[in-house]
């Protein structure tokens, strides 16, 4: 259990830090960003966990890493200007 959940904290941060390498321009702060992506690693394997039952390492990973993406896309800003249309009278 130890290990699994190491293991899912370690993807989490390899999943935050790679959307910080490619998104780094639509991402608030790296420690934000970073702690996000391990948080949401851990949750993910705490659920997944707890649905499945022991013994199923890759399963739990999987659910890590969805609930660590979802958690780090929740960061993204827009990428250009955003505008508004007026209402026609």
């Amino acid at each position: 259990m130890i290990l699994e959940a190491l293991g899912s904290a370690v993807l989490g941060l390899a999943l935050a830090w790679a959307a910080l390498q490619r998104l780094s321009h639509r991402l608030p702060v790296r420690t934000l960003v970073l702690a996000t992506g391990i948080a949401g690693a851990l949750f993910g394997d705490f659920v997944t966990h707890s649905a499945l039952g022991p013994g199923t390492l890759l399963p739990s990973l999987i659910g890590a890493a969805v609930v660590s993406v979802a958690s780090v896309s929740l960061l993204l800003r827009p990428a250009g200007r955003l505008r508004r249309r007026s209402a026609p009278a």
